[in-house]
């Protein structure tokens, strides 16, 4: 079958009909479709019939399925163009895609180098040693800290809190110097570059401690691929491992870390599996992981839950208590007004 006798269909989603005819063919390959998807695209025969399928949210592609009735026809090319263009249209160069790990060759032959894996995911990116360029500008300015123990943390920090503070110190003083990552992934209330500098701000106090965006490396739509995980009770637990693989080969390498701390997690689930999961992997890298007890006020566990409900709650005497001052002042500004009001127009979840 000749490639002209394919014809490609977009969808900005696809919705209605178009999505369920999705889903029931990315079922077909134990794949789940991704509410968060942003654009589609279908790969049909003149006749009518789905040779394929793929999509992308923001810079990730993902649910690329070809049915095997066209195996060796280009259609993975064709769709995999397709998505690289219609990010380009959106600004986005750096792209990061999911395969089975047999599939690595046929990526690779496209442009796509491997990251890292496990037994059921291959994570790959279009920039070849991307990940290693960017932990190299990354630390262009560390100190130099030979025979030191140099710690870790990951954190959301959706907004900075006391209790984030609290762990950061506690930290701070466990070890010769500290890394903290902030997350990068903008699917919080309080945006990326929002959170960075509160952090940044709250931690300008301690001479060991440096303040870092994760990029796409760390706990991103990039490393977290639910959709691709068939048994939705253990989809964190797997993507934790390639995640913390991540981790544990490159960021360890280029910091030369040694321990990672972590808050204590009482209510997600999905951050305790994560926690567990850290301490599992972790030490086969010759990371020691260490869980700090959450730090309380008036008997109340901090969390950036119960920051967020009294922001929108306009309650800023209680927030006093829970903040630190940099986090405060935010809040009371007129960007932090500005945000609150976006947040309650929006009808934010918390």
């Amino acid at each position: 079958m000749a490639t002209e006798q394919f014809y490609l269909e977009e969808g900005f989603p696809f919705h209605s009909r178009k999505l369920e005819q999705m889903k029931d063919f990315l079922k077909r390959f134990d794949l789940t479709y991704d509410s968060q998807i942003q654009y589609s695209v279908f790969l049909k025969t003149a006749s009518g019939k789905l040779a394929g399928c793929g999509s992308r949210h923001e810079n990730t592609l993902k649910c690329i399925a070809i049915n095997p009735d066209f195996q060796g026809e280009g259609c993975l090319q064709i769709i995999i163009t397709q998505l690289i263009k219609n990010a380009f249209e959106q600004g986005i160069s750096h792209l990061f895609l999911f395969t089975k790990p047999m599939y690595e060759q046929m990526f690779s032959d496209m442009g796509f180098y491997p990251i890292t894996e496990t037994p059921d995911m291959l994570l790959m990116e279009n920039r070849k040693d991307g990940i290693r360029q960017y932990l190299k500008e990354e630390t262009k300015n560390i100190p130099d800290c030979t025979d030191c123990s140099i710690g870790s943390i990951v954190m959301n920090a959706n907004p900075f809190t006391n209790g984030h503070k609290y762990l950061v110190e506690t930290a701070a003083k466990s070890c010769d110097y500290l890394h903290v990552f902030v997350l990068s992934t903008d699917s919080s209330e309080f945006p990326s570059d929002i959170r960075l500098e509160l952090v940044k701000q709250g931690c300008a106090h301690l001479s060991n401690v440096s303040v870092h965006g994760s990029s796409d490396y760390l706990i991103s739509h990039a490393t977290f691929p639910d959709y691709f995980l068939k048994d939705k009770a253990t989809a964190t637990e797997k993507a934790a491992v390639l995640d913390l693989q991540i981790f544990g080969s490159y960021f360890k390498e280029a910091f030369h870390i040694t321990h990672r701390f972590v808050g204590e997690e009482p209510f997600s689930l999905i951050t305790r599996t994560y926690n567990e999961q850290m301490k599992k992997i972790l030490p086969s890298f010759d990371i020691i992981v260490t869980e700090i007890p959450r730090c309380k006020k008036n008997n109340t566990v901090i969390s950036a839950t119960f920051v967020r409900q009294k922001f929108l709650e306009g309650d800023f005497l209680l927030l006093k208590d829970f903040v630190p001052k940099t986090t405060y002042d935010f809040l009371i500004s007129p960007k932090g007004s500005e945000l609150r009001n976006q947040l309650l127009t929006t009808g934010a979840t918390l």
